[in-house]
């Protein structure tokens, strides 16, 4: 069965999206839960240990406190508190720290430092995984047992007033809520206003035991302009008068005789140096913890705050107000909250945190019993019978206190070791799945190798043996096989597996599908291997004979392409993956520069005796100077490519080692160059307009004019440019109505270029028509873009126009690259401009404020759709120019269409198969959570990216006619 190589490649490419999507479902893991359904209760505790006898003490000690508030400020950085600039930012909190009863400490959050899953340790005590990044945009109803639950269950009162997430997590848990929306990040007023204004009145009332506060205004400030914005310090001015009007409520209602309030301050996680978090960075990782109450010793100077892990405290509260601790909780009890408890209330408290981690490392370690921490515990628990029983028999001497000590020692080590355990085995992986999603990827790819010669041949069509496959014997041997070893997992593994929850049509399918696959992979490569030279592809060093040539370019892109490959295999590579890029992006311009001088030095003479033969002086004269203008543009052309992509490097510094460090972006950023960079801007935005408008109709000029001009009002309304007449103290706005004037000019230039391709390809063949259709809707693209784009990143949409135009004019044509070439530089360059605007494997880069350009308040779908463009604009802008420039060179190459398509297919495969061969082999390693997830995350938008790429191409060859793919 013949089929052309697009369709070819976009099939593969939409099944490996499949096998990819399979892939994940196992890799990302349940986290460690309790095998037990129902969630722990009072009745359930252990009793006391007694040495000889049984206790009668068998529920929990008495609380701790009476009433708990919990003030969560999001994206509270740990240096904001205790660091130089504490006492500026919060006064009165560091008067109490340094002065006070308090109790204080850096709590350390595990990765993903994103909200739902933050709140989520808190609430449970467990460590959630990066599929909850995603869960994230649509909380569900938290199910599994919780400290909310425990405190509602126990006949609780509790308030909630803040981010929604809460809300939809905790459905019906409430006696009184005031949920407000945390996705839209321009707003860092109303957000806050809108819990503070419930403070007055509820702190007067007595009929709530929790109060719990989720303030976001602070994370809105860093996602709009970063950690060290002028914002900054009126915000958190403005919750440090918050803490302390409910520190004095509650001071003011204490009671003698009456247990203790405690006053918990802290954050969800930290906030990155570019404003974002979700990675795992110190500045996002590190997060302050407060405790204030009574009960704890008062401080006489400041001392440096310990250091403790987030999941802590949901042991610590659920013990501090006699509740049981959640089943998953994998946190120890904090020791300092004890420390003012009788010897016997603590060594209860750390038996029941110990009881608890116990059960759950006997649920999610078959080998629990060689664990360090288990042992321990049961050595602490049978010396804690002992001691309980020289209590219970009155002993006062210095020798129980002495043994009483040892004993809590002891547990504490015990529970720091199984804590630690249960951290590291971050979940259970449904290998079944992934080794599925893996052979089904694999198959795909070696598919696309194997038919590489003939898609890339002069039919661009490839000859696939389906019909000889489904008829042979080995297809049916090879579904039978694959049955009996799907029955037999399935009926044997001890944990769920995705796969084998799948009805038996679907395992059927595919069953079939990848015993199809094998068989027309051995049917392809016994064709390849008696008359390999069948086919050739073609290249612009090809031999008279047909041989296959590879040039120097030819060299550098195969090697440059798996060189990049083999680079994944490094978790520092991976961190800095824009330097590959980088150096990739320079090695080409240089090999570019060679074939440049060759061309236009080496051939020079040729040419010009060709010229003088044709006798014409007046033609000679004039082509002679275009030859000469055109010579030097093209000589100049790669040097220009490089100056342009060394200018882009300073602009945005990203990866994880140099992050930090200070770059032209955030120099232009500053208050004080603001002028500097709304004269950039506008240059910009000018020069935007020349290299795009010249293929467009006139009312898509005018259009986009409009557009750009919409783009730098909006830019001044938000505060980041400024008009001539426009003084810079002047108050910002959302820009909604600049953004939305924009949206409109958009939709018209999109309409206008969707109509001339849509006549281009049903009333007439017109390629002027069609060609002008692709470029229109390739101008509305970069209209949004430069849009979405913060104004110090507009250089960035320039450049890449600008090397877009030099490029195509000078290098793709003149040198006469394939189609194959021409893809694969189009993708490195896709690729080196993903970074130069500032992204990098790190989910804490990607700028969630462009999703709420224009937008009042949060909806959804265009939020998440404004995002991915944005974060990805740099390689589907080159994407689209590439269907662009070959749609517009079909006339001098009928398939070259076809052969982008399948090279584009065969780039985004390798990386990706190889990939999921790494992660699956260093699965077990904790690392590959904050480095390899984000990755594998990335490239699987890449995938889906090509693959829709792909079908434009399709759409593309329509117009083709059919003799030339025959």
């Amino acid at each position: 069965m013949k089929v052309r190589s697009s369709v070819f490649a976009s099939f593969i490419l939409m099944l490996e999206v499949l096998g990819v999507a399979l892939f994940l479902r196992g890799f990302f893991p349940v986290p460690v839960k309790s095998s037990l359904s129902s969630k722990n209760k009072l009745s359930d505790l252990p009793p006391e240990p007694l040495t000889g006898g049984s206790s009668n003490t068998s529920g929990a000690p008495k609380p701790l406190f009476k009433r708990v508030v919990v003030m969560l400020v999001d994206a509270l950085r740990e240096d904001f508190v205790f660091g130089p600039n504490g006492p500026m930012f919060l006064p009165y909190t560091r008067h109490v720290i340094e002065r006070g009863s308090s109790l204080s400490f850096v709590a350390k959050a595990r990765p993903p430092t994103v909200t739902m899953p933050r709140i989520k340790a808190l609430t449970t005590g467990s460590i959630p995984g990066f599929i909850d990044v995603v869960m994230n945009l649509n909380s569900p109803a938290l199910s599994e047992d919780n400290l909310i639950w425990q405190a509602k269950t126990a006949g609780k009162k509790i308030i909630f007033y803040g981010d929604d997430t809460w809300v939809r997590l905790f459905p019906k848990h409430f006696m009184e809520y005031d949920g407000t929306t945390s996705f839209f990040v321009s707003d860092y007023t109303e957000v806050d206003n809108n819990v503070t204004r419930h403070l007055d009145s509820t702190l007067k009332r007595d009929d709530w035991d929790i109060l719990i506060l989720h303030y976001l205004g602070l994370d809105h400030i860093g996602h709009i302009s970063g950690p060290h914005s002028s914002l900054i310090q009126p915000k958190l001015l403005e919750m440090d008068d918050i803490l302390k009007k409910i520190h004095g409520s509650l001071v003011s209602k204490e009671a003698d005789g009456s247990l203790p309030y405690l006053l918990v301050l802290c954050g969800d996680h930290g906030m990155s140096e570019t404003g974002s978090h979700g990675g795992s960075s110190e500045p996002e990782i590190n997060t302050p913890l407060v405790l204030i109450s009574p009960i704890f010793k008062r401080k006489a100077e400041m001392e440096k705050p310990g250091v403790v892990e987030q999941v802590d405290l949901t042991p610590t509260l659920a013990l501090g107000l006699g509740l049981p601790i959640s089943q998953n909780s994998v946190g120890h009890v904090i020791p300092g909250v004890l420390e003012e408890s009788s010897l016997r209330e603590q060594l209860r408290f750390l038996h029941l945190n110990g009881h608890q981690l116990s059960c759950l490392l006997k649920d999610s370690t078959p080998e629990y019993q060689k664990e360090a921490g288990f042992e321990q515990f049961r050595v602490a628990e049978k010396a804690h019978g002992s001691w309980m029983k020289l209590y219970l028999e009155g002993n006062t001497s210095e020798v129980l206190t002495n043994m009483g000590k040892k004993v809590l020692k002891q547990y504490l080590e015990a529970l720091a070791a199984m804590s630690s355990a249960l951290s590291k085995q971050l979940g259970k992986y449904d290998m079944y799945s992934m080794i599925a999603g893996m052979v089904f990827v694999f198959q795909l790819l070696l598919v696309l190798l194997l038919a590489m010669p003939e898609a890339l041949s002069g039919s661009a069509s490839v000859d696939l043996p389906v019909l000889s496959s489904l008829l042979s014997l080995p297809f049916y041997l090879l579904c039978l096989f694959l049955a009996s070893v799907h029955v037999l997992v399935c009926t044997s593994a001890e944990s769920s597996c995705y796969f084998c929850s799948l009805s038996w049509g679907l395992v059927f399918a595919a069953v079939a599908f990848s015993s199809a696959m094998f068989c027309i992979l051995i049917s392809l490569a016994r064709r390849r291997l008696p008359d390999g030279s069948q086919f050739h592809g073609k290249s612009p060093q090809s031999s008279s004979g047909g041989e296959w040539m590879l040039s120097e370019l030819d060299v550098l892109l195969l090697a440059g392409t798996v060189g990049h490959t083999l680079s994944l295999a490094a978790s520092s590579f991976v961190e800095e993956e824009h330097q590959t890029w980088y150096f990739l992006l320079n090695t080409l311009c240089l090999t570019v520069f060679q074939d440049v001088c060759r061309k236009y030095f080496r051939e020079q003479r040729d040419e010009e005796e060709q010229i003088v033969l044709s006798k014409k002086s007046q033609t000679f004269s004039h082509s002679g100077s275009e030859m000469c203008s055109e010579k030097w543009l093209a000589l100049a052309t790669p040097p220009f490519t490089l100056l342009c992509c060394r200018l882009l490097r300073s602009l945005n510094q990203t990866g994880v080692q140099w992050a930090h460090l200070p770059d032209v972006g955030h120099w232009l950023n500053s208050s004080e160059h603001k002028v500097i960079l709304s004269l950039l801007s506008a240059f910009c935005l000018v020069l935007i307009y020349l290299l795009v408008q010249r293929r467009c109709s006139w009312v898509s000029k005018v259009a986009l004019a409009f557009g750009l001009v919409g783009v730098y009002s909006y830019r001044a309304a938000v505060g980041n440019v400024l008009f001539p007449w426009q003084h810079s103290s002047r108050t910002t706005s959302k820009g909604t109505v600049e953004a939305r004037f924009v949206y409109v000019f958009v939709l018209g230039i999109l309409f206008s270029g969707t109509k001339d391709l849509l006549r281009s390809q049903i009333i007439t063949t017109d390629s002027k028509l069609k060609s002008r259709g692709l470029w229109e809707i390739y101008s509305g693209l970069v209209l949004l873009v430069s849009l979405l784009f913060r104004a110090h990143n507009l250089p960035v949409l320039c450049c890449c126009l600008l090397i877009q135009t030099l490029m195509a004019q000078f290098i793709w044509k003149k040198l006469h690259y394939d189609a194959a070439q021409t893809t694969i530089m189009h993708y490195w360059f896709g690729q080196a401009f993903f970074y130069f605007q500032g992204n990098s494997n790190n989910i804490a880069t990607v700028d969630i404020s462009v999703g709420f350009v224009g937008l009042e308040s949060y909806v959804e779908a265009p939020a998440v759709f404004l995002t991915a463009l944005s974060t990805y604009a740099g390689p589907l802008l080159w994407a689209c120019h590439l269907v662009c420039y070959l749609s517009s060179e079909r006339d001098r190459s009928p398939v070259a269409v076809g052969h982008g398509c399948y090279c584009l297919a065969l780039l985004r495969s390798v990386p990706a198969a190889a990939y999921i061969v790494l992660v699956t082999v260093l699965r077990y390693h904790l690392f590959i959570w904050s480095v390899f997830s984000p990755k594998l995350l990335y490239e699987s938008m890449h995938l889906l990216l090509t693959a829709g790429v792909c079908l434009f191409f399709i759409t593309m060859e329509q117009t083709q006619p059919k003799s030339d793919f025959q």
